[in-house]
């Protein structure tokens, strides 16, 4: 490094380093990579390139959420999940959600797995996004699925 700009590049390299180790993070320990068991360099590769997709998704949403908490939900959630947030909240007593951000939908799919939306604490981390998207997904498809039975 002889110059300013070249020291300048290596900061913007090394500042990154966070976020490729929760990316990751999120491949190992969320999405267990590391556990797929497979014999053959064609298999691994496939579920390598699907952890991946799901591992920078669940990264971009809680990225996204910090970024822009007033954004557009449906850029960050899909149709059916965003309507099964709101039966949810429909179903309770006293909803809570008052406004309709990604920050909000992100914190209430958070609050599934014991996520406590106090004001002093940061919005939801990786670990707690890729437990409660899980759990949203495993909703979404009970609700779908209950739509389709039809008795007799």
């Amino acid at each position: 490094m002889d110059t300013l700009p070249e020291a300048v590049e290596k900061l913007e390299w090394y500042a990154l380093r966070l976020k490729i180790e929760t990316f990751h993070k999120i491949m190992k320990s969320g999405c267990k990579a590391e556990d797929a068991c497979l014999h053959t360099t064609e298999r691994l590769v496939k579920v390598l390139a699907l952890v991946a997709i799901v591992s920078w998704c669940i990264f971009g949403l809680t990225i996204s959420a910090r970024a822009q908490p007033d954004g557009d939900p449906s850029e960050a959630l899909t149709a059916s999940e965003i309507t099964a947030l709101d039966e949810i909240e429909a179903a309770k007593s006293t909803p809570k959600l008052k406004s309709r951000t990604v920050l909000a939908y992100l914190q209430q799919i958070a609050k599934l797995v014991g996520y406590l939306t106090r004001t002093c604490h940061p919005p939801p981390g990786t670990t707690v996004i890729w437990r409660a998207l899980t759990r949203i997904h495993n909703i979404t498809i009970d609700m779908e699925t209950s739509r389709l039975q039809t008795c007799g």
